[in-house]
């Protein structure tokens, strides 16, 4: 039996970023053998087991044949006689293919390193173009190492473009391309990604009404949010609906991310926090300027009343579409915020008010405080 560290933790360590998840291939073993020493069972498709003591997987060499459409349309095969280049020829990049034995020796038999130093994402083998998802996985790795000067090889990219062009990428459930989509917005360089789709022709083909997608504008907008990147997921998926969105009247654009949201089975909080932005952002903008009746109704709207912790994602976003925004306003918003939450119903209660005239008064006392919002002088 031989262990071997493989794929992202090996690519990492190379390229000194920090190692999160360790996987690691076992080879001359069988599942017998593996149980014996402890290893818990969890692979269904082929034998993948967790280490009693780290929890870090481990699974068998093994080989794969297409078998079927789309990325689960593999029949896969581990046996003690598979080889560590077997398994390794099977993924999907060069640079993923790298092992490291378990006294430090580096096996490298598809050039991983050398692309590595190239800053060069390529394909292993022809049968890139049996898995659709490789496309996605190809974009989502340029948006991270983007930065560091990686490209993609002509020949990785045309395989890319044969995959586009056939019917595989039908074959791929909405929960797998959403999953790629917010792995990719938490990265450095998120509209690489979407860009890259789109120059393959995958772009139209995976995300609704995302044909004429300007990624030059994500882009800008998405390198205005403050703070360091990667940025959450959320505020870039919000900057991307707004994106895709912006020359739409308000009814239009709610219901294409909607839409989206729904094709692709995308979570509640990325929904709410894009249709919220794509409705509000611009009079968020604009606070100043309203009177205090617009000022409450535009709280009210954001459901910062009921959820204040919403507000740094709110003016962030805001900020990176609207770069004027006055810097004294996230600051000023969570003091009104604060004093609206002080007005005390029970305080009004004891005055005598209650039912519908409570309401009002609670109400009443809301637009005061709005009427009165002043940010000061820092800008």
């Amino acid at each position: 039996m031989e262990i071997y560290l493989v794929g992202g933790a090996v690519r990492d360590e190379l390229l000194g970023l920090e190692v999160k998840d360790r996987d690691w291939v076992v080879v001359g073993a069988t599942p017998d053998e593996m149980l014996a020493r402890g290893f818990k069972p969890v692979g269904q498709d082929f034998p993948v087991f967790l280490h009693p003591d780290s929890g870090e997987e481990y699974a068998l060499a093994r080989t794969e044949r297409k078998s079927g459409k789309g990325y689960t349309g593999f029949t896969f095969h581990a046996s003690p006689e598979v080889s560590l280049e077997d398994d390794l020829v099977r993924r999907d990049l060069t640079i993923n293919a790298i092992a490291r034995s378990e006294n430090g020796e580096l096996h490298d038999p598809w050039g991983g390193r050398r692309d590595l130093e190239q800053r060069l994402l390529r394909h292993v083998s022809p049968a890139f173009v049996e898995d659709p998802l490789r496309v996605l996985r190809v974009a989502r790795f340029y948006a991270r190492f983007a930065h560091l000067g990686f490209t993609v090889a002509d020949e990785t990219l045309a395989l890319m473009r044969e995959l586009s062009q056939g019917d595989e990428l039908d074959h791929l459930t909405p929960e797998r391309v959403w999953q790629e989509c917010q792995r990719a917005l938490a990265t450095q360089s998120p509209a690489h990604f979407f860009r890259l789709l789109q120059e393959v022709g995958a772009l139209s083909r995976l995300l609704p009404h995302s044909r004429t997608l300007d990624c030059d504008r994500l882009l800008q907008l998405s390198t205005q949010l403050p703070g360091a990147l990667p940025q959450p997921a959320e505020r870039v998926f919000a900057l991307l609906t707004w994106t895709l969105t912006e020359q739409l009247e308000q009814n239009e654009a709610q219901a294409d991310i909607t839409e989206l949201c729904l094709q692709l089975r995308i979570p509640n909080r990325f929904r709410d926090l894009a249709l919220k932005v794509r409705q509000y952002a611009e009079a968020l903008s604009q606070f100043d300027r309203l009177d205090g009746e617009q000022r409450l109704q535009l709280l009210k709207g954001l459901d910062l009343l009921r959820r204040p912790e919403l507000l740094d994602d709110l003016v962030s976003i805001t900020r990176a579409i609207f770069p004027s925004l006055p810097n004294g306003r996230p600051s000023a918003l969570q003091r009104l915020l604060k004093a609206i939450k002080v007005i005390d119903s029970r305080a009004l209660m004891a005055e005598g008010y209650k039912g519908k005239a409570l309401g009002e008064a609670l109400a009443l006392r809301q637009q005061q405080l709005c009427s009165e919002y002043h940010e000061g002088d820092n800008r």
